[in-house]
This record gives structure tokens, C-alpha cells and sequence, in this order.
């Protein structure tokens, strides 16, 4: 007979058992993973929600800036129908034109949608707009409007 005990032959099935985890214990985890996103995960997306509001603001607040140099240039905004896009393109024979005023194209608010601009307003002056998230006037938080500040 040989030196070895009884207790340290290892049998093939006891040996996978060892190797990997058990479905329980792979569920348990699963559970873990699904609370946890079900917990931070809203929270995540509201900080999101928040960082597109704030990318509109600044985006307003930058084209309001090159309009301004574009008004010492040619002497007035463009109206409603030159657009934003007198920042890029000369509007027709514009005197004083010396652009483009923005590199590139004229930017698309964070949720894919050209700004709407008015000159004049309703209000009076010019207005940049983007409609948020849900593209439709009014609303609130992530849906609400956002504009530049008269």
C-alpha cells in the first residue's frame, strides 16, 4: 500500500467543483449588479441630463459672442432669414463681411437640433433658442427651453 491517506485522493468532480463558481453564486452577483445600476444609474443619467443644458448655454453664449463681431463688422445681426449662417457664409454682397465667424459649421444644440434665431424677436433684439431635449416649446428640466438672455 502506498504512503498516500484516503483524504488526499481527489476525484475528478470534486476537483471542477473547486475550479469555477456555482450558479448560485453567479446569480448572487447578477443581483448585486442589477441594484446597484438600478441605484446609481438614474443619478448618472441625471448628471448627463444636466451636462447637455449647461454644453446649450455655453453654445448660446459663443454664438451670441461671434454675432457681436459680426455687428462691428457689417454694422447690424443678421436678420431672420441670413440666419446663423451668415457666421459661416457671406449673406449675398454684404459690405464689411470679413468671416467666417465661427470655425466650421454653425453647431447643433447637444440633442441634434439646429438653434432657432430670430432677429427681430418677439421681445425686441435677437434671440438664440434651443427647445431641449424634447424639441417642443416649453417644458421643464431637461425638456425645458433655453435661450439667450435678452
Amino acid at each position: 500500500m502506498s504512503d498516500m491517506s484516503f483524504n488526499s485522493i481527489k476525484t475528478p468532480s470534486a476537483q471542477r467543483r473547486r475550479n469555477g463558481f456555482t450558479l448560485i453564486e453567479l446569480l448572487v452577483v447578477l443581483v448585486i449588479l442589477t441594484l446597484l445600476a438600478g441605484l446609481v444609474g438614474p443619478r448618472v443619467m441625471n448628471l448627463l441630463g444636466g451636462a447637455k443644458s449647461k454644453t446649450a448655454v455655453l453654445q448660446i453664449s459663443d454664438l451670441e459672442k461671434s454675432l457681436e463681431i459680426f455687428k462691428l463688422d457689417v454694422g447690424r445681426f443678421p436678420n431672420t432669414e441670413e440666419g446663423l449662417n451668415a457666421l459661416v457664409v457671406k449673406p449675398g454682397t454684404m459690405n464689411g463681411w470679413n468671416g467666417p465667424y465661427i470655425k466650421g459649421n454653425v453647431p447643433q444644440d447637444p440633442w441634434g437640433k439646429p438653434y432657432a434665431y430670430s432677429n427681430p424677436a418677439a421681445s425686441g433684439g435677437l434671440e438664440i433658442l434651443s427647445l431641449g431635449a424634447d424639441g417642443v416649446a416649453g417644458g421643464t428640466g431637461e425638456n425645458a427651453d433655453i435661450r439667450n438672455q435678452p
